[in-house]
């Protein structure tokens, strides 16, 4: 397996990450009563399917390194996907599941925002463009599930049992 420079493996886990929100938010969305919500969830699994999409097209044109990047990125997502069978249980509600996405995406942003930092003394042009593309949808991904989280919370009654 080939090794991968800092950047190459930071790309690894924002694909990584792009597969673990496609499944978080199909999961989310099964635990969600509110029909208004569950379209911003649709659309966020979209823009996360495209982003994988995207991401891989630049790690197929870096040198040989495609295998690892992937492979890097297979490992995030499994250890994405067991932070959120950690985090959801079986007792988990429809503000739950926002609650774990509202961290999830800020980690997806704070992740492509390295990545896009990196990249400007690395200078791939593709990877810069994906950055540019993707940057804008994962803050509006953040605010997105910030509100769904506060609109939820906002129904919840403070002082019933836990």
């Amino acid at each position: 397996m080939a090794e991968l420079t800092t950047l190459e493996s930071k790309i690894g886990e924002v694909i990584g990450l792009a597969m673990a929100a496609q499944d978080a938010t199909q999961k989310v969305e099964g635990l969600l009563d509110d029909d208004e919500l569950k379209p911003v969830l649709r659309r966020m699994r979209e823009e996360a399917v495209e982003t994988e999409e995207r991401t891989t097209r630049v790690a197929e044109n870096l040198d040989g390194k495609k295998t690892a990047i992937l492979e890097k990125a297979r490992e995030v997502k499994r250890e994405a996907t067991e932070m959120m069978s950690t985090y959801l249980g079986d007792d988990a509600d429809e503000l739950d599941g926002f609650e774990f996405l509202t961290m999830a995406e800020a980690g997806e942003t704070g992740h492509w925002s390295i990545v896009g930092k990196l990249n400007e003394r690395a200078g791939n042009r593709e990877l810069q463009e994906v950055v540019e593309w993707v940057k804008p949808i994962q803050d509006r991904h953040f605010r997105d599930v910030l509100e769904g989280s506060l609109t939820l919370a906002a129904e919840e009654d403070p002082n019933a049992p836990a």
